[in-house]
């Protein structure tokens, strides 16, 4: 089952609406869940809720796994460049534009509101070993780092279509913090179509900026004790379509093995 509520978003002094999927028997049962937080939550469960009329088709896909995860889909803003500014935790100049990035306050947001309300007010397991985040795009960055800099809060990410090519001298910085916690699980993809052309004669899936940085940042991970999967995908694009194609992939690995 899908619940909708809003929580309020305090950098913008708005809500946001969160998108929380449960298993069709949870209040048949005392079972606890662990917990996977999603950036644009209005793009996992439903079409007609997609910002370009596809879902990642994670209702059909929780509603058929076999391990019990509660999903817990955060909406961002659909005002003009909000979502940059509130997916983006640095500075950065994007297609001419400069992009103050709050995505440490949106970060903020969910570890201290977010995070002791679905905790407080659903069975769940709340220890980081039981607490995953994930997203793709400006999502996957912000999952990224989230899995950098709060290792504390969460153990896993999902980070799909990332564009590490351009956050990666960020992420260096973030992760020369301090070692990860060595159960730390970071999966990373990108798509074919989405990642820049390879020299002639080239293979997209390592001869690209976006995989030799992907597979560069990977190493520097696990130098921090990270464990990595790298998933590269034949003729992939940046489109929810694809990354629907993706749920069994991460989300096994993430939490089944």
């Amino acid at each position: 089952m899908i619940i909708q509520r809003n929580m309020y978003y305090p950098p913008a002094g708005a809500d946001r609406r969160l998108h929380i999927w449960l298993p069709d028997n949870y209040y048949d049962t005392d079972e606890r869940y662990p917990v996977m937080y999603f950036f644009d939550g209005h793009n996992l469960f439903y079409d007609s809720d997609a910002t370009y009329g596809k879902s990642w088709g994670l209702r059909e896909f929780m509603d058929h796994w076999d391990k019990p995860v509660m999903i817990v889909g955060m909406e961002c803003s659909h005002e003009g460049n909000e979502r940059l500014s509130e997916y983006c935790p640095y500075y950065k100049r994007m297609h001419g534009e400069e992009i103050h990035g709050i995505g440490d306050d949106t970060m903020q947001w969910i570890i201290h509101d977010i995070k002791p309300m679905i905790d407080r007010e659903y069975r769940t397991y709340g220890h980081r070993e039981a607490t995953g985040i994930g997203g793709s795009s400006m999502g996957g960055l912000m999952s990224i780092f989230a899995v950098i800099k709060y290792n504390n809060v969460f153990s896993k990410a999902a980070c799909l279509s990332t564009g590490i090519f351009y956050n990666i001298a960020d992420l260096r910085k973030n992760l020369a913090d301090g070692p990860l916690n060595p159960d730390t699980r970071i999966y990373l993809s990108w798509g074919e179509f989405e990642a820049g052309r390879a020299p002639h004669n080239g293979n997209p899936e390592f001869d690209t900026r976006e995989a030799r940085s992907v597979r560069k940042f990977e190493r520097e991970l696990q130098a921090h004790n990270a464990m990595t999967y790298l998933y590269f995908q034949r003729e992939g694009r940046h489109c929810e379509a694809d990354w629907e194609k993706q749920n069994p992939v991460y989300m096994n690995w993430l939490w089944k093995q």
